[in-house]
């Protein structure tokens, strides 16, 4: 009998993965990996131990589908490494258990119901911003005040090769796109 583990996925460093951990406890979770960032890529540090970790005999038991993966293909990926690894999955919220064929059909019927409620969200949420846009009342994000001379030698070392561009984003405290946006404009 191999041993029993838990994936638990959280969004944000905000949310609390406390009801998550509870229910897998409960069902008997010996060891537990848990990401806290966005489920829509398969990128995630713990998961990746986790997958690396398992070994044939073992479960890996999350409380949906949606903590796992969030699209139809990410999610029979991850899945198909588990068979072959000969490691069992199931998902407490939907019922579903792998070991059985009604447990893999379920798996792709809900795996792609997630995955068009995801595109509804997304779908709702463009649409919101348009009205609003429409209507003057989104502006976006107000841009963040950096300071120029700052950025141009922060750039100017970069280019030098005396620093990393992940360096000058924690310093300025901008993300990378923002950076790489910057930098543009400053080449222009």
């Amino acid at each position: 009998m191999g041993e029993i583990i838990g994936y638990i996925r959280v969004s944000s460093e905000d949310q609390n993965p406390a009801r998550q951990e509870k229910s897998l406890k409960e069902k008997g979770c010996t060891r537990l990996y848990m990401d806290k960032m966005s489920g829509k890529d398969r990128n995630r540090p713990q998961l990746q131990e986790m997958m690396d970790y398992i070994r044939e005999g073992d479960t890996v038991i999350v409380e949906s589908i949606s903590r796992l993966a969030r699209s139809t293909r990410d999610l029979l990926e991850i899945i198909e490494r588990f068979n072959d690894k000969k490691v069992s999955f199931i998902s407490l919220k939907e019922s579903i258990d792998t070991d059985s064929p009604q447990g893999k059909f379920m798996l792709t019927v809900f795996a792609a119901m997630s995955e068009l409620e995801r595109g509804y969200i997304r779908q709702r949420q463009a649409e919101g911003i348009a009205i609003a846009k429409s209507e003057g009342k989104y502006k976006g994000r107000k841009p963040k005040d950096i300071d120029q001379t700052e950025l141009e030698g922060l750039i100017d070392r970069w280019e030098r090769g005396e620093i990393k561009q992940a360096y000058i984003c924690k310093k300025l405290g901008i993300s990378r796109s923002t950076l790489a946006r910057k930098i543009k404009d400053q080449t222009k």
